[in-house]
């Protein structure tokens, strides 16, 4: 009976969790699971260019598996129940369930309204393809002069904001921001995103908390009415409910508490990768939610199933650290802010057209290493035990 490996989610880290899985596990012994609800690998880093009319390139999951050993199934998760170490699906043909000996749970995030009113109802996002197609019809919409208003001033609002501006410099575009303009980079990259916010016209609202959205634009804490027609929110990620529903350890943000393997600390079959993870980064500071992270997560989840595994006694660790902030701004400009291992702003940068292209290798590399999950060939290990007991010794 060979051991059953299931990945929930397939976004950047489950997707290359799954695929280095297949590299390293030998086929007779695993049967590895993708269950997505989605037929194709979503490059989220590029919803903000999908919400302003580009086309991106389809990245079938069954091309990306093919000949890989790895099976796909097309659902949705609605629940986990770690006792009986099960997943319940809900698909085409209707409600299903599909068991694992080890489970690695990659379910992601997606947009958190911090419970300001009106949001749900009044607000945009692109914090996945649905959401992005939905802001990029409401875009087309727009007459000249009409108002667009992005809400957060991280990477994300950053680069929502300037595609926006770029793509329609018909209309007024604003950006409220609760802290000041790129706060969190060096003095040069701070100047560099301010002449950009001015090429393109948009209004900055800094140190401004928005309390309430509605219809005809949002309410700040000052009391103070902005205008907008569009409101698009960019204030960070929440994470689905499914683990918190379980007797997984959460964390206050309802992300599953994981060792440094990326093993949860309550379940030994249970791994978790990217946003739903709550690791410990260089200083013990918990990773950010983002690509950075959740890649190399899955490199460390993967690596430590297959070596445990197969009985190795010494677990490969993967880099959890930082190297660099990628931010676009528009097509042909950008900042690369380079920090410290645990995310600080560094002295040095890159910005305007090189830092676009270095942020495009950036971006193709993350989505070409989904597909090519290891860099160096790899022998593919037997197992020293098919069944589910093999996981669950200590490391």
């Amino acid at each position: 009976m060979r051991h059953r490996i299931v990945v929930l989610g397939a976004g950047y880290s489950g997707a290359t969790a799954a695929g280095r899985l297949a590299k390293r596990l030998h086929p007779d012994d695993v049967e590895i699971t993708v269950v997505n609800a989605d037929a194709d690998f979503v490059e989220r880093v590029r919803m903000h260019q999908l919400a302003t009319g580009q086309n991106l390139a389809r990245r079938p999951l069954r091309d990306i598996y093919a000949g890989t050993g790895v099976a796909l199934r097309l659902a949705r998760a609605t629940a986990v129940d770690v006792e009986r170490k099960t997943v319940a699906l809900v698909d085409d043909q209707g409600v299903a369930e599909i068991a694992y000996d080890t489970l690695v749970y990659a379910l992601g995030s997606t947009a958190a309204d911090h419970g300001v009113p009106g949001v749900a109802e009044h607000a945009y996002d692109i914090a996945g393809r649905p959401a992005a197609l939905r802001l990029r019809d409401r875009l087309a919409e727009l007459g000249a002069g009409a108002t667009v208003l992005v809400v957060g001033g991280g990477l994300t609002g950053l680069e929502a904001v300037t595609e926006i501006a770029e793509a329609r410099p018909d209309l007024d575009v604003a950006l409220a921001a609760r802290g000041g303009l790129g706060d969190w980079l060096n003095d040069t990259a701070r100047r560099h995103l301010r002449g950009v916010c001015d090429r393109l016209g948009i209004t900055v609202h800094e140190h401004t908390d928005v309390t309430r959205v509605d219809a005809s634009g949002v309410t700040t804490g000052a009391g103070r009415l902005i205008p907008a027609q569009v409101t698009v929110w960019t204030t960070g990620f929440a994470v689905h409910p499914i683990a918190a529903a379980t007797t997984l350890t959460v964390a206050e943000t309802g992300q599953i508490v994981v060792d440094g393997t990326m093993r949860s600390v309550s379940h030994p079959d249970v791994y978790v990768v990217g946003d739903a993870g709550l690791a410990a980064g260089p200083g013990g500071k918990p990773l950010r939610m983002s690509c950075a992270s959740g890649v190399p997560m899955a490199w460390q989840a993967a690596d430590a199933i297959a070596a445990r595994l197969t009985g190795q006694t010494k677990i490969p660790k993967a880099p959890l650290r930082y190297f660099n902030q990628c931010v676009s701004l528009g097509r042909n400009d950008g900042i690369i802010q380079f920090v410290t291992a645990d995310d600080q702003a560094r002295p040095a940068q890159l910005t305007g057209r090189l830092a676009a292209r270095y942020k495009e290798i950036v971006c193709k590399g993350a989505a070409w290493g989904i597909a090519h999950p290891v860099l160096y060939p790899v022998r593919r290990r037997r197992l020293t035990a098919t069944r589910p007991q093999a996981l669950t010794t200590a490391p």
